[in-house]
Order: C-alpha cells, then structure tokens, then sequence
C-alpha cells in the first residue's frame, strides 16, 4: 500500500496500473483533506501521455505501484482553503505535471520551478506530507493552488486538457527563443504527434513560418490542410534536405525515438538554435562539424513554470489554440496505451472521466 497520513480520509475512484504489465484497472485510493492553500477539484477529463505509459509498465524503474497516471488534469473547483484567494468553487481549472517545489530556491523564486531540485509530480512523485502523489485518472484531485492554472472560459476543457504537458512543453522554448512576440522567423518542427501538432499551431499563431520535419511522407498533406504548415520536409529525402540547408531560424526537436541531430542542424541557419523537447531512451548523434561550421547551438527544455503554464493558456484562449484529441471513456484506458505504444493517435487521447454528463 502507497504511503499516506491520517489526513488522508477521502476515499476516491480511480484507475490504477499494480504491476509492470501497464494494465489499468478501477481501484480506490485515499486522498487528503483540502488544507489552506489546496483547491479541490472534480476532475471531468485526463489527458494520456506518453509519460503515462513508461511509468505504468516501470519503463524507468521508478515506478511506485499502485500507480494512478494522469498529469493534463481538467475540471472544477468544489473546496478552497482559507489561504486561497486566486480561485473560488466553480472555476475551471487545470493541473499539469507539477505537485510541489521547495518554494525558495533561485528556480521557484524566478517561476522556473520546473527546475527546483525538490520539484515533485503530480503523480508517482511524494508530497510535502509525506504521500505518494496519484494523478488524474481519477474522480477528484486536492491540489495546491500554487500549482493550478485558470482555462479559458471559450475554449473545451477535453481540448486543453494535453495543453498541461504537451502544450507548455513546446510553449516554453518558443518563449525562451523570443518567438512568442516577434513573428516573421522561419521555425522547424521535427516529428508531427502530441507535441509537434501543437507546436506547429502556436507557430502559426504568434505569425511565423512553419516547416514540418518529419521521416513519413504520408503525414504532409495533413500538417499542410489540417494544422496550417507552411512546408514540409521528409528528413529521409536527400533533396528535400538539402533543398532546405540554413534555411530556418529554430527548430524544435520534438522525435522521442533515438536519432541523429547532424541532418537536421544543417537546416539551420547561421547563429540558429535547435531545442530538444523530445526524450529518448538512447544518447542522441550529436557531430561536431554541423555545430562548428554553423555557430549553431542546441539546448533542452522540459514542461515550463507554473507562470509561464497561464501565460500559455491565455494565449490559448486569445489565438482559440486547442489540441486534436480523441476522447475515451476510462474503460478503453488500456486499449488507448496500445495504441498510444504504436502512434496510432490523432493527435493526443484525452479520458472523459466524469461522463457525457459533463459535456464541457
């Protein structure tokens, strides 16, 4: 049995993987009671990460069963403590991957707690009291309010949902590049899924020209028609490649797979960045001459601050920036990890955990 205190007296549904097998299955957990600076919130939809799927079958080895998955975390405010002054019962909230921070360090102190060196998560992570964080596939969710953002009253809370992690995770290094407010550069995005399709969306929002790297071809007519990119480049064709040499400004590297960065820094022009967001299991090829003889850097980026999150929400709001989902009920949990395992989502699954009644 995961670790709680005696403040732990809700008794919450939920879904939960036991073992490396990944099978999710209904299970009861124990949630806290709301203190003075949580939120409760009943949670309405979950998006499904691919996070969600390395963590149920232990993919890292630090996997705490039971595990309860789930960090783009949608829903309504139901309980305020009496410290919270920033939400009140009935708003519309979200929660992404962060559950606690430390709160003083130069990170937390600049809204970068994604780089605290306490930073804990909001599921498989342990609480500041202790417990082991349960995440969002579930009915309810008590959460520090430090740690909840404000959604856009015009946009769909199924939508949003994978905005919690797939979407600040390439909001963030747009921010970090100065692309949010200085449109007209020419930016590149490796891989066309949960990440990439949002990214190619913010791009065209903030008015910049957006090429898609991708290595299947079957893929250009959608990220042209559907998603508003501008060109497209199969990373296999020679001449498309070369075609493309120091053309664009920035990249992001999306690709969660193994693969070399040589092909596509050359893509850049003089002085341009490249900025990994994607995470693969294996050491990347990373030659030295693309880097030398272009000045080119390439740096990493992961999720963003909780300042930074409702920055991107806003703006999300603004521009009507959703993702492309495909919602399941929680009994289909297991056959959306499978097919997630073998790509075969448009774009993001999002779980309607409170039913049709919710219908927001």
């Amino acid at each position: 049995m995961a670790q709680t205190t005696p403040n732990h007296t809700q008794t919450v549904a939920c879904w939960a993987a036991h073992d490396p097998s990944g099978k999710i299955t209904p299970h009861v957990i124990k949630r806290r009671e709301n203190g003075v600076d949580d939120v409760t919130i009943k949670i309405l939809y979950c998006g499904i990460c691919h996070t969600d799927l390395h963590h149920v079958r232990d993919d890292w080895g630090i996997t705490m069963y039971p595990v309860v998955p789930g960090h783009e975390i949608t829903g309504m405010v139901t309980k305020v403590g009496s410290n919270v002054k920033n939400f009140k019962i009935g708003d519309k909230v979200g929660v992404g991957c962060l559950a606690a921070s430390c709160l003083k360090c130069e990170f937390c102190k600049s809204s970068q707690e994604n780089y605290c060196d306490k930073l804990q998560f909001v599921y498989n992570g342990i609480f500041w009291d202790g417990s082991i964080t349960y995440g969002g596939y579930s009915e309810m969710l008590v959460a520090d309010h430090r740690f909840v953002v404000h959604l856009p009253e015009n946009l769909s809370m199924a939508a949003v949902a994978p905005l919690l992690c797939a979407g600040i995770t390439v909001f963030t290094p747009l921010k970090d590049n100065n692309l949010i407010e200085s449109p007209g550069k020419k930016i590149g995005v490796v891989g066309l899924g949960g990440l990439g399709h949002v990214a190619i969306k913010f791009g065209k929002a903030f008015g910049h020209h957006v090429t898609v790297i991708s290595t299947s071809p079957s893929k250009e007519k959608e990220a042209r028609e559907v998603l508003g990119a501008d060109d497209f480049i199969v990373s296999t064709n020679d001449e498309q490649m070369k075609a493309g040499t120091r053309t664009l400004d920035f990249i992001l590297d999306t690709v969660a797979a193994k693969h070399s960065l040589g092909p596509i820094l050359e893509l850049l022009k003089v002085n341009g960045t490249l900025s990994l967001v994607g995470a693969p299991d294996q050491p990347i090829e990373l030659p030295a001459f693309p880097l030398i003889f272009g000045k080119r850097t390439v740096k990493g980026s992961i999720i963003g601050g909780m300042k930074e999150t409702q920055e991107m929400m806003d703006l999300c709001g603004k521009y009507n920036i959703t993702c492309n989902i495909e919602v399941v009920k929680p009994d289909q949990i297991n056959e959306a990890l499978e097919r997630l395992a073998r790509n075969d989502v448009r774009y993001r699954f999002v779980i309607d955990i409170a039913g049709d009644s919710s219908n927001l």
